[in-house]
This record gives C-alpha cells, sequence and structure tokens, in this order.
C-alpha cells in the first residue's frame, strides 16, 4: 500500500502560533536583538589595521547571523500563515508590522555595505586574510563592497529604507491584499460558484469552460484594475526616483545585480532564444488543428493535447499518487534527492490543500532556524500541479544542500534558485517520458514540456519585454490601466512570433500576474528563463556520455552550493565548464527544446 500524505503543511513545530504570548516574547526579543545590532553597525570600525577591527568584525557578522536568521524564520512563518488564510486581518497586521522593521534590517546592511566600500583593495584583502571566519564568508563580503554602488549617499538610503515601509512595499502588500480577496465567479455543473484565484483552472479539456473561466477571470480582474495599475506606477516610480540618484545605466542595473549576473548574459541568453524560438510555432500549429482552431488563444496555452485515453487510466493524479511518483523519479537520479522528497512529504513540509481563501500562486521558503522549508500551493490533482510540486521541492532540495553553509552564504539569487526547482521539473518529465510506452501519452507528456518550453520562451519573454517598455514610458509619467493593457498586447505580439490568434491575447495580464507587484525583487521574470535553460543545459549534460558515470549528481550538489558563494557566471563556470556569456551553453539547452519540437512533430504525423 502507498503512504498517505497530509496536504496540511506542519508549522507549528518551527515557531510558536502568532496568537500565543509565546509567540510575543519571541518577536519582542527579535526586536530588541535588531536594535541593538542596528546601533552596534553604526559603529563598524575601519577595514584593515589592528587586530582588533578584525574581532569586533568576527563579533559582529556572528551575532548578524544569529539575528538574520530569526528574521527569515518570523518573516517566513507570518508569510506562510497569511498565505493560507488570506483575509486574516491579525496576519495582515502582523506583515505590516515585521515590514516597519525592514529600515532596521536596511541600516545594517547599508552600514556593512559603506564600511566595506571604503576600505582600500589592500586593506580589505588584509582584512579578510586576518581570520578564518572572515577568510569563510569571503564572498558575503566582496558582495557587499559590490552592492555599495547601488547606495544612495547614506542619509538619503536610510531615508529611502524608511519611506519603503509606506511606500513601495506596502504598493506591494496592497496588490496581495486586492488580489487575495478577489473573487471569480464561474459555472461549474451548472452552478454559479465563486473561487479563490488560485482556484480557477485554465488546464481543462473543454475549451468552452476554458474560454468561460478566462473571461470570468478577466471580468473579476478588470474590476480591480486602476488600483492594480496605481501600485504597479508607484513601484515602478519609486525605483526609478533612486536609479536617476544612483546614475545607473537604466533599470536593468540593478536586477542584474540582483541576480549575480551580467548584462553580457542576458543578453546572450534572449538572443539565442529569438533566434530558435520559431521552432515552436509548427507545435502550435499542430495544437491548434487538435484543438479545432485556426491559431491557439491565450487561454488554449496549458489545454492538453487531445489524445486517446488510456483505458482504465484516470486523468487525475491524487496527492499520494504524486509524491510517490515524484520520490521515485527523484531517487533514480540520486537517492540523496529521492530521500529527501520523501522526508519532506513525510514531515509535512506542504501545503497542498485545495480550498477558499487561499493566496494564488505557490512558493517555497526557507527557515534556516530548523534548517528547513515549507512549500506553499493549491494541488489541483492535475498533471500541472504535479510538476509544481517538483518545482517547489526542487527550490526545498536547494536549501537543505546549502544548510549547513554560513547563514551569508545560503542565500541564492533568484536565476540560480529557479534553476534547481525547473531542473526538478525537468527530471520528472522526462522520467514519466521515458516510462511511458503509449504514443498518445508521449504526445501528451510531450505537450506539457512543450507548453512549458512557451512558458519560459514566449510567456515570460513577454513579461520582460512589458516590464523593459513600461519602465522605459514611466519614467516619463504615470501610465494609464489602458495603456498597460496596450503595452502588455504589443509584447505578447512580438513574444509570442505571431503563435496566438489576432484576438487571443490576454491584455489584462499585467493585472492578474502578481510578479509585477513583488516590492523587494525587480523584474522578477528573467530569472525564470534563466534558471529553465540553465536546468535544460545541466539536464543534457547529466545525459551526455560519461555524464552520470561522471558522477553529475555530486556536479549538481556542487552548482547548489556554488550558487550561494559565486556569481552566476562562475558558479556554472567552476562545475559546468561553460562561459554564460557565449551561445554555447544556451544553444545547447535550446537543443533540448528542438529534439523535444520534432518527437512531438514525429509522434503526431504517425498518427495520421
Amino acid at each position: 500500500m502507498s503512504a498517505s500524505y497530509s496536504q496540511k503543511w506542519d508549522l507549528i513545530s518551527l515557531l510558536p502560533h502568532p496568537s500565543t504570548p509565546e509567540f510575543q516574547t519571541l518577536f519582542a526579543k527579535y526586536r530588541e536583538d535588531l536594535d541593538r545590532l542596528a546601533k552596534q553597525s553604526d559603529h563598524l570600525p575601519a577595514v584593515g589595521g589592528a587586530g582588533a577591527s578584525v574581532s569586533f568584525w568576527v563579533e559582529f557578522l556572528t551575532e548578524y547571523e544569529r539575528v538574520e536568521t530569526r528574521s527569515i524564520d518570523l518573516r517566513a512563518l507570518i508569510g506562510c500563515y497569511a498565505a493560507e488564510d488570506a483575509n486574516n486581518k491579525s496576519y495582515q497586521q502582523l506583515e505590516a508590522t515585521l515590514s516597519a522593521l525592514d529600515p532596521q534590517r536596511e541600516r545594517v546592511s547599508t552600514n556593512i555595505d559603506f564600511a566595506l566600500k571604503a576600505a582600500g583593495d589592500a586593506d580589505f584583502t588584509q582584512f579578510v586574510a586576518a581570520h578564518p571566519a572572515l577568510q569563510k564568508v569571503e564572498y558575503f563580503l566582496k558582495s557587499h563592497r559590490k552592492n555599495a554602488a547601488f547606495r544612495l549617499p547614506k542619509e538619503q538610503e536610510l531615508l529611502a529604507a524608511d519611506l519603503a515601509v509606506d511606500g513601495i512595499h506596502a504598493w506591494g502588500r496592497l496588490y496581495d491584499r486586492l488580489s487575495g480577496e478577489l473573487r471569480i465567479t464561474v459555472m461549474e455543473q451548472g452552478d454559479l460558484v465563486e473561487k479563490s484565484v488560485g482556484q480557477v483552472r485554465f488546464d481543462m479539456p473543454d475549451r468552452f469552460n476554458r474560454e468561460n473561466n478566462f473571461y470570468a477571470a478577466d471580468k473579476a480582474w478588470g474590476k480591480i484594475e486602476d488600483s492594480c495599475a496605481d501600485a504597479l506606477n508607484h513601484l515602478s516610480g519609486t525605483r526609478l526616483a533612486i536609479y536617476r540618484r544612483l546614475g545607473v545605466q537604466d533599470h536593468l542595473d540593478l536586477p542584474l545585480r540582483h541576480n549575480r549576473m551580467t548584462r553580457e548574459t542576458l543578453n546572450a541568453m534572449w538572443n539565442a532564444i529569438s533566434k530558435r524560438k520559431g521552432m515552436l510555432l509548427k507545435y502550435c500549429e499542430k495544437k491548434a488543428a487538435a484543438l479545432g482552431v485556426k491559431q491557439l488563444s491565450w487561454f488554449d496555452q496549458s489545454a492538453p493535447y487531445p489524445v486517446a485515453k488510456t483505458p482504465g487510466k484516470s486523468e487525475e493524479i491524487p496527492y499520494d499518487e504524486a509524491i510517490s511518483h515524484i520520490v521515485r523519479t527523484f531517487t533514480g537520479f540520486s537517492p540523496d534527492f529521492g530521500d529527501f522528497a520523501k522526508m519532506a512529504a513525510e514531515q509535512r513540509w506542504v501545503e497542498g490543500e485545495n480550498r477558499s481563501g487561499k493566496r494564488q500562486g505557490g512558493f517555497c521558503t526557507g527557515f534556516p532556524g530548523k534548517g528547513e522549508s515549507r512549500i506553499f500551493m493549491t494541488y489541483t490533482n492535475s498533471e500541472d500541479s504535479m510538476s509544481t510540486l517538483a518545482h517547489e521541492l526542487g527550490h526545498a532540495y536547494h536549501s537543505w544542500v546549502l544548510r549547513d553553509q554560513p547563514l551569508v552564504l545560503q542565500d541564492y539569487p533568484m536565476n540560480l534558485a529557479e534553476t534547481a526547482s525547473t531542473f526538478a521539473e525537468c527530471v520528472l518529465a522526462e522520467e514519466r517520458l521515458a516510462q511511458s510506452e503509449s504514443p498518445d501519452e508521449q504526445i501528451g507528456l510531450l505537450d506539457n514540456m512543450l507548453s512549458d518550453a512557451m512558458a519560459f520562451l514566449m510567456n515570460i519573454h513577454c513579461r520582460f519585454i512589458f516590464e523593459n517598455n513600461f519602465h522605459a514610458e514611466r519614467a516619463n509619467g504615470e501610465v494609464s490601466a489602458s495603456r498597460l493593457s496596450e503595452l502588455m498586447v504589443a509584447a505578447q505580439r512580438e513574444a509570442y512570433c505571431g503563435a496566438l490568434a489576432d484576438d487571443g491575447y490576454n491584455g489584462r495580464f499585467w493585472v492578474s500576474k502578481l510578479h509585477f507587484y513583488i516590492s523587494g525583487l525587480p523584474f522578477y521574470n528573467f530569472p525564470y528563463t534563466f534558471g529553465y535553460l540553465l536546468s535544460l543545459g545541466a539536464y543534457a549534460l547529466a545525459n551526455e556520455a560519461g555524464g552520470k558515470a561522471d558522477n553529475f549528481p555530486q556536479k549538481y550538489r556542487q552548482l547548489l552550493v556554488a550558487t550561494g558563494c559565486r556569481d552566476a557566471e562562475e558558479a556554472v563556470q567552476s562545475t559546468l565548464g561553460y562561459d554564460l556569456t557565449t551561445a554555447d551553453f544556451w544553444n545547447k539547452s535550446l537543443d533540448v527544446v528542438e529534439s523535444r519540437v520534432n518527437r512531438f512533430l514525429k509522434l503526431v504525423e504517425a498518427k495520421k
């Protein structure tokens, strides 16, 4: 018999419930410790020189890690409770209270940046060499020196952090509240039913239902588009105001620094994609014909390719079955990976229950104080949900591999974070394809893979184009909701290379896509495509002659560890041996996509 896994996560074993006196005591102690650390950071001694300076820094960084660990744990906990109960005002208030402490954290980070920036190269080198504890976190210290280039003068930086609580971060929280409270009225078995955003599906076989759900959702999002336009304008406007004072090249400089990658790498990736993603058009044409339309519409992207079903085999994938399949698949790549996934399910790290009142989307959040993670999603018994579960478990595994590193070397940028998650999806998808003997089932699996390729190479490209153009236009003043929709359609036309029907675009995608409203991370788009292609390239290397014999799973772990202590280019070069600023690696990844397109077309043609 297969195991039965709970779809409700365990949060109580991590920290006390927010309603308890124990939590209040814990929170008060954290606030006190953070305040003391912030004051201490105001008096960081100059880097280099006397041994007393080195001792002070070693003690300070030890305390910094302790306080920051508690900060991350508390934020993760409140975020989890707020996600599972989107309408709970007390959780929303706690999120706001934690956000109000951000200026103190920013004060510490700012003081570290400026203290390290002030040192000359020789003094800095001597300083790091003076103590093993500093040598161990050298990358962290070097990163802060680089980050200082994106800082305003110190007093302005601290003021900006204070203003951000009721400014940029408040706009992000407003969107979370609006989207969390939004209800979409859909038809279900003859009745009108109100559902949360995350419960509305667009992956059903019946096109009539998909289309109705799309327009029902579009109507609901339309009711809040003006408020969302305000939020988006003020998020971008705040960033642009800061960028002007920094004198950066443009609005991409800071996102690139956040992702520890160069503009050369970003351009090499998008150029390779733009040259080759036309290979997806034949797939789109075949899928449109199979769905009975001339061209796909937006709501057709997640639709399953119509194939004959295996007799007696249910289209639904229950949660227990998904967990068992993921564990078995991950184990096939690496026993360590499989053991981890099994442990996460057994110890209730996952919140997957399909119920009303939850926030949309999915995420994985870490609790470094416990060396654990928690995964949030709404599991809908679909192949897409199983893929999302594998994706989030990939994130959790990434944190698990890094758990014994110093806290400051457990932090990795989003582009490298998405590598672990999409690699996990790739392992799952390829194993399912390899085990399938039915041509129809293989077509269905390849359809899922190519639907993902459309998402990463077209959908996310359109998000990047939209956000890039929006920032350029926002520099001249606020952009109306209707203009934002025009920019979105234009971006979709460019990114999809004519794959969608003229009337098949989604102008309000900028309203419904929460990634545009994340206040802490600008341009929450290209890192997904980076991670997708990096994971495909890594998977291709794993399957090349001698790849697995050369202990690739261990190389993969080394790559994950390198994400916390290397810039993106160096992390890949030092573990996989490729230069990301050239087209070679990206083309290796795109070769995998093209091979899937060709296999799909061959199977479809064989059925005629």
